[in-house]
């Protein structure tokens, strides 16, 4: 749903901008240093770009899933780290928020992340409890008044330089599964809480990810998101359910620059006193990506509108998480292929792309889990079509 066309147009002109004159110019510098300038990130807070998806009456944009979708295509055709550096606080990182947080809570936060004031963060996964993440250990036992965390969670998106952590925890030992676990909202100089280096990656250099120690961490019981013990489980489905197709678009993205990128190259590199656009054989891995391109820009938008009118898109998001993240590994492959042997070397952006890109398959779970999930809602929904037919 487009709430506001000239709103939006002029939103996404500006974001075309600064993703051509800031970002892809700074694109390799970054790769090699492994940090986004600050002043960078202050173009990001003045953008408002911390804040698109946060609610307009908490500072925020207030964007619809489909407005978001097409944000995210636009930032992602530079490097995926710029997106990935204000991408929680618009994203995963406010989501529980927004989605269960009391108002109390949503008030003392939620302008905060949307300026880009404070940087949040989503710590969920944790050594033994990944893709099964019901399984985690970080556990948070009752004194009182507050609950006291132990623990710890592992490859956390800008923990080494978060100020807000959302930290789930098993707050009842004797419920197994998912519905003994709570959500917690965590400052960081909180005593106990403590987050380790940033880990050197494959790609997306300049965006921080680390671990979350929690020692003897003490917070109040107010710390719950929603104030509700033991719907954090809950909570994170909300949030990641929203994020997946956030994540499907910021697929696409890379993917379109990716396309041009290969057309450009394969029409001024020569071979056999042609350029290599003239063979078929690489016009078709151009024609195979652009399509792919356009087949998951209509999945994502189509699931993202069925989300705004209010239907349940969970198994389209999964899907959507699916097609987008292999499609974009697909085309990223296909652009070092045309770029021949420069396509590996560091210096060219099918390289960068390709290494930045790996991870989509990942998170927000993988692949194989979306299939899972997607054949288990498959069948089910079959199975009471059988019985009602």
């Amino acid at each position: 749903m487009i709430s506001n066309p000239s709103a939006l147009n002029t939103l996404l002109a500006d974001i075309r901008r600064f993703v051509l004159e800031t970002c892809i110019p700074l694109e390799a510098e970054i790769d090699r240093t492994d940090v986004i300038p600050e002043p960078v990130v202050a173009q990001m807070r003045a953008l408002g770009l911390f804040g698109h998806s946060i609610p307009r009456e908490y500072g925020g944009a207030g964007l619809t899933a489909e407005e978001l979708t097409l944000v995210n295509i636009e930032v992602s055709q530079a490097a995926t780290v710029f997106r990935a550096r204000f991408g929680g606080n618009t994203g995963i990182a406010s989501e529980s928020l927004v989605a269960d947080g009391t108002e109390a809570q949503r008030t003392r936060y939620l302008p905060r992340l949307a300026s880009g004031e404070i940087t949040g963060c989503f710590a969920l996964t944790e050594p033994e409890a990944g893709s099964d993440a019901t399984s985690l250990r970080t556990v948070a036992v009752r004194d009182g008044d507050h609950y006291v965390l132990n623990g710890s969670k592992c490859f956390i998106t800008n923990a080494p330089l978060a100020d807000l952590f959302t930290v789930f925890a098993r707050t009842d030992p004797d419920t197994p599964g998912a519905h003994g676990i709570s959500a917690f909202l965590i400052e960081r100089g909180t005593p106990g809480l403590s987050t380790g280096p940033a880990e050197r990656k494959m790609g997306q250099h300049g965006s921080p990810v680390g671990d979350v120690y929690l020692k003897d961490c003490r917070v109040p019981a107010s710390a719950i998101v929603g104030e509700v013990p033991g719907q954090g489980f809950k909570t994170a489905m909300k949030a990641l359910n929203k994020q997946r197709i956030n994540l499907a678009g910021l697929c696409i993205g890379p993917a379109i620059r990716l396309v041009d990128e290969m057309v450009r190259y394969a029409a001024t590199r020569e071979q056999f006193g042609r350029p290599i656009a003239d063979y078929q054989l690489v016009q078709q891995m151009i024609a195979d990506s652009n399509t792919e391109v356009h087949a998951a820009r209509a999945l994502v938008l189509e699931t993202a509108r069925k989300r705004d009118s209010g239907g349940d898109v969970t198994m389209e998001a999964s899907m959507c998480k699916m097609f987008a993240s292999e499609m974009c590994g697909r085309v990223a492959d296909r652009a070092v292929q045309v770029f021949g042997g420069s396509g590996y070397m560091a210096r060219t952006v099918a390289e960068r792309f390709y290494r930045d890109v790996r991870v989509f398959r990942l998170y927000e779970g993988t692949t194989q889990i979306h299939q899972l999930n997607i054949a288990r809602r498959t069948m089910e929904a079959r199975g009471r079509a059988l019985e009602l037919g």
